[in-house]
């Protein structure tokens, strides 16, 4: 099953930017109600077609999307889509090339499933359980550095105040930005970063798809206690991530103030 999930994942993401991209340019956005965001014509369009697509072929799963006020009902379902139609909206209404259609299934909170997709860079990345992890169809492995000092982290400047850290253990690395959440995921698996961090709560269709991806690649993705992600929670949110290659991750997590 994760196999033909992702068949059908594939071929959403690809028609999901057929869509999209007859917006690219800058593009009026507009902010959801309650903080919740920005969100464009785009987004919305993007978010009906794969709604139409997916949940047409698989009646049975839930349905989890930024784009659709949530509904209980995916609480009852074995599997559900977790769909971040345009994860990046702000670089996307920018005109910039750096944004991605996020989409996984989920099975019993599990990640079975998972593309990113970055049209405008030609990008492809998959994932299914127990088939490895892909980028363009070149299997992908994380990087195997052993030490924080020097390594390349996707971080915001907010993660790297002292509150977050133990007294005196702020680590020494270089840090990085990419606007999508799911693109810095992608990144780390693929070994272009050391790891990734974000210590704010995150929702879950930001993350899934590029969880399955680093677990595939070979890289640990936790929340950042450390514990495992879990998806279709009743509010959607996971407890910040921390990803990286095993040993980076461990000393990541080792460093940080426990909660």
């Amino acid at each position: 099953m994760p196999a033909r999930d992702l068949d059908l994942l594939i071929d959403a993401a690809r028609a999901a930017g057929r869509i999209a991209m007859r917006y690219t340019g800058p593009t009026p956005r507009w902010d959801k109600p309650g903080g919740a965001g920005p969100v464009t014509e785009a987004d919305l369009a993007v978010n009906d077609l794969l709604q139409t697509t997916l949940c047409g072929a698989r009646p049975d799963y839930g349905w989890l999307s930024e784009e659709t006020e949530d509904s209980a009902a995916r609480l009852s379902r074995d599997r559900v889509f977790i769909v971040d139609p345009i994860d990046g909206t702000r670089s996307f209404a920018d005109g910039s090339r750096t944004w991605a259609h996020a989409i996984a299934v989920a099975e019993h909170g599990v990640v079975t499933a998972g593309v990113v997709f970055l049209p405008m860079r030609g990008l492809m990345y998959t994932a299914a359980a127990g088939m490895g992890a892909f980028v363009n169809g070149s299997r992908m492995t994380p990087s195997r550095r052993d030490t924080l000092t020097a390594a390349e982290i996707l971080a915001t400047k907010p993660n790297m105040e002292a509150v977050h850290w133990n007294p005196g253990q702020v680590p020494d690395f270089n840090r990085s930005h990419r606007p999508s959440l799911a693109y810095r995921m992608a990144l780390v698996a693929e070994g272009r970063f050391d790891g990734m961090l974000t210590l704010r709560p995150c929702w879950e269709w930001d993350i899934a798809a590029g969880d399955l991806i680093l677990r595939e690649a070979g890289a640990a993705c936790t929340d950042k206690t450390g514990a495992p992600l879990h998806f279709n929670n009743p509010h959607p949110t996971v407890n910040g991530v921390i990803a990286a290659g095993p040993v980076v991750h461990g000393l990541i997590r080792d460093a940080l103030r426990d909660s």
